[in-house]
């Protein structure tokens, strides 16, 4: 059974060996969303744009998954 401890000397151990500067920041950004769990602020031109995304599907203005799918695969196959 592996504790609290045991998964942070085992992530102590590889975060060490890690020489990549990219994937650290990434570790590193990762840990501090996770440390901030305000809810996250949509501007203003976010929430009109999920606004009018809910009117469009409010008014039948979608496509199922394999519709899109399908006009994807229309669209690369040109």
């Amino acid at each position: 059974m592996t504790t609290i401890n045991n998964l942070r000397e085992k992530l102590t151990g590889k975060i060490n060996q890690i020489e990549r500067i990219d994937l650290l920041e990434y570790m590193l950004q990762l840990i501090e969303n996770e440390e901030d769990m305000s809810p996250y602020q949509l501007t203003a031109e976010q929430q009109n744009a999920v606004a009018e995304a809910l009117d469009q599907y409010k008014s039948g203005q979608f496509i199922s998954d394999e519709d899109a799918d399908e006009e994807i695969s229309k669209w690369i196959n040109k």
